[in-house]
């Protein structure tokens, strides 16, 4: 009963972040259309940072904390936030909503070859998956996104892929807080940061007077939403689910961002986005699906047995890596 019960958590968590995160893409288009996109991005996770530690506190959930771990969050957002998620929205100047969140589905590959490199090797329907997912972005890089987008949008958008990849193959690997939200306060908080300063360096400046309300909005869905809801649940589920099944929101996302695109903005959708989104639509079923049954072959633990404790029951094999993965875990118990 508990098994089931989380997974039905772990699937809630996906679906959030499905759709949550595909209408962002949306939001981020229209608050940049009066917003500078490295402050607004700031704007938003610093704001969401705000919100999310004030309910904490309300909560008398501690905030307590080694320098070590909150060392390890401030980089992971970093790496999230300023890394990904804000070079999307640089991006988005360039590239239509759409187009951006089709190419940001290039992150479960960094994700395989980074599993790959280290010793973490994923099924090979897993692998299967991915490429032909990436197949599609590739289609789309070199045929350009047609009227969606140049080469510079693209380019942004696949650096900020692979720093976000980075981001989310070292967090369950580094010192982190133990409470997820914690992680997640403290990870807005130095990403937002990080955002409005690389924006003054930029030579950003924000002018509320010259913000339209449409913008305001879209921002106050971002952080509302996009971040309390979409960033937590993805938080969560880095520390509950394979990583191989977490990243498979880089394929849903776009079919959800697509359509709001076009319907919202009238953004326009060309053959090679149509050819791609198949393509993407076949690699998360493959994902998804070996995913799924790999977590039906594993037994179920006690109802109070930790993942640090069902990798060390009897006839489990541990190789190297695993051991040392699971002395990090001991050590950041």
């Amino acid at each position: 009963m508990e098994r089931n019960g989380h997974d039905v958590r772990v699937w809630l968590a996906l679906a959030a972040v499905y759709v949550v995160w595909g209408s962002t893409y949306l939001g981020i288009a229209i608050a940049i259309q009066t917003l500078p996109p490295m402050t607004s991005g700031g704007l938003r996770f610093v704001a969401a940072a705000l919100v999310l530690g004030t309910v904490l506190l309300v909560r008398a959930v501690p905030f307590r904390m080694r320098w070590k771990e909150f060392g390890g969050a401030a980089l992971v957002g970093l790496l999230l936030l300023a890394g990904g998620n804000g070079m999307v929205a640089v991006a988005e100047q360039h590239i239509s909503s759409g187009l951006a969140a089709l190419l940001v589905a290039s992150t479960p590959l960094w994700l395989i070859v980074l599993r790959t490199v280290f010793r973490d090797r994923p099924h090979v329907l897993t692998l299967a998956g991915v490429l032909v997912g990436f197949a599609g972005v590739a289609f789309l890089s070199l045929r350009g996104g047609g009227a969606s987008g140049n080469g510079v949008g693209i380019a942004v958008v696949l650096l900020g892929s692979l720093s976000w990849s980075v981001g989310s193959f070292i967090s369950p690997r580094i010192a982190m807080p133990a409470n997820p939200f914690v992680a997640s306060t403290v990870e807005m908080a130095v990403g937002g940061s990080a955002l409005l300063v690389m924006g003054l360096v930029q030579g950003e400046r924000l002018h509320v007077g010259a913000v339209s309300w449409q913008s305001w909005a879209a921002l106050a869905y971002l952080v509302l939403v996009g971040s309390l809801v979409g960033f937590t649940s993805y938080i969560w589920l880095l520390g509950h689910a394979p990583i191989s099944l977490v990243s498979t929101y880089a394929y849903v996302n776009p079919v959800v961002a697509v359509i709001l695109g076009m319907a919202v903005l009238s953004e326009p959708v060309t053959a090679a986005m149509l050819v791609a989104g198949a393509l993407i639509v076949v690699g998360v079923a493959l994902v998804v699906s070996t995913e799924r049954r790999g977590r039906a072959a594993t037994p179920p633990v006690e109802k109070n047995a930790t993942v640090l404790d069902a990798s060390r029951r009897p006839g489990r094999p541990q190789n190297r890596e695993t051991a040392r993965l699971d002395e990090a875990r001991e050590r950041n118990r």
